[in-house]
């Protein structure tokens, strides 16, 4: 028995120690294979995964980035402070777009370098060059910039249609925020056609509206699809703070393709021009102001500000008794001022428009006219 003992003992010993030896050649089988692996080497198994539509992001960015520029302006201001109002130069930074890499056609937005002495551009290689305004939009925020002697090897962007845009499609954005060159933040679309009223006297329209984080810096740069296609320039922020709060506003590309040409061949965009201003009252929406001569003044269009010249008195009084009210345009029923010009700034080249009005008011008698804007 005891002999028996001591056989199954040395058997049981032996199969422990077999196993542990397998186990001892695996463990330094693999320190071998790990030691032997270059410095910063990542086998293929280690990679995190992605899924399908972070890699289509990442494919957008690499196909895209270089398209977007850093722009670099300087501004000579005057220091009222100082005696003799010495003369200081002011550098202010944005985002542009790539458009025309050949002529180096640069979209990017107007606040960015509209009081520019000196604007210089800086690329993704790390070359610079200067250039200058070929053309600027107040109404849309938009300035066109043409690099002087573009290095070559540039890259371009392709437009997309804003038209097919959807509320809640996946959007990406590239601009340099707070001087961060090439930054990429993700969003979707978070509304389309927004109003937004930038000062007192300007408000942009047909803006697209997303929550991808737009900084001080990212103006002028890029809102682009899934595609890679650019579908915005991004322009605004909506915040007390100055920082992305979520709501961020572009202007749309096909806003941009029906300027684009009188931008770049004409310097500025030629738009139909009634020569009226609107004002909105209790009782409606008023005409205000006739400018002289102009196409409202022709189809006898009656202002609230009339102007007087007496012998002793010039100048100008407010009579609604005899001005008129705005009812309709083109059988759109109107509001609000911001309704006559959601409808006017969308007129096309030669169309006209027909306008209901009421002279002194609701209550006032009714008339139609029809007015022929002018390019202006």
């Amino acid at each position: 028995m005891s002999r028996l003992s001591n056989v199954g003992i040395r058997a049981i010993w032996r199969a422990v120690f077999f196993v542990v030896g397998i186990a001892v050649g695996i463990v330094g089988a693999v320190l071998i294979i790990t030691r032997g692996t270059p410095a910063g080497a990542i086998s293929e198994s280690s990679v995190a995964w992605r899924s399908p539509e972070e890699e289509r992001q990442i494919q957008v960015y690499k196909n895209t980035n270089e398209a977007v520029v850093f722009i670099t302006t300087i501004t000579l201001t005057v220091d009222p402070s100082e005696i003799f109002f010495s003369i200081r130069p002011r550098e202010g930074t944005g985002s542009g777009c790539i458009i025309d890499p050949k002529r180096g056609i640069i979209l990017t937005n107007l606040h960015v370098v509209q009081d520019a002495q000196q604007i210089e551009i800086s690329f993704a290689n790390g070359q610079t060059a200067q250039a200058r305004r070929l053309g600027v939009d107040r109404e849309t925020d938009l300035a066109v910039l043409q690099v002087i002697n573009p290095p070559p090897g540039l890259s371009g962007l392709n437009f997309g249609d804003s038209a097919r845009l959807e509320v809640g499609q996946r959007v990406l954005a590239i601009g340099n925020p707070f001087g961060l060159n090439r930054t990429l933040t993700t969003g979707i679309l978070s509304s389309l056609d927004r109003t937004v009223r930038v000062t007192d006297t300007r408000t942009m329209r047909g803006l697209v509206q997303t929550d991808a984080a737009i900084n001080p810096g990212n103006s002028g740069g890029a809102l682009l699809d899934l595609d890679g296609r650019l579908i915005g320039i991004n322009s605004a922020i909506l915040s007390s703070s100055g920082d992305s709060a979520g709501i961020g506003f572009a202007v749309p590309i096909n806003q941009i393709k029906r300027v684009l040409p009188d931008l770049i061949n004409k310097g500025r965009v030629l738009r139909p021009r009634i020569g009226w201003g609107i004002v909105d009252t209790n009782q409606g929406p008023f005409v205000e102001r006739v400018s002289q001569g102009s196409p409202a003044e022709i189809a006898g269009v009656q202002p609230v500000l009339r102007r007087v010249e007496r012998a002793f008195l010039q100048g100008y009084v407010r009579d609604f008794s005899r001005a008129d009210q705005v009812v309709s345009i083109n059988g759109n029923v109107v509001n609000s001022r911001d309704e006559i010009e959601d409808i006017t700034t969308r007129l096309e080249p030669g169309q006209k428009l027909t306008v209901v009005l009421k002279r002194g008011g609701p209550e006032g008698r009714s008339r139609q006219v029809v007015i022929e804007p002018v390019l202006q």
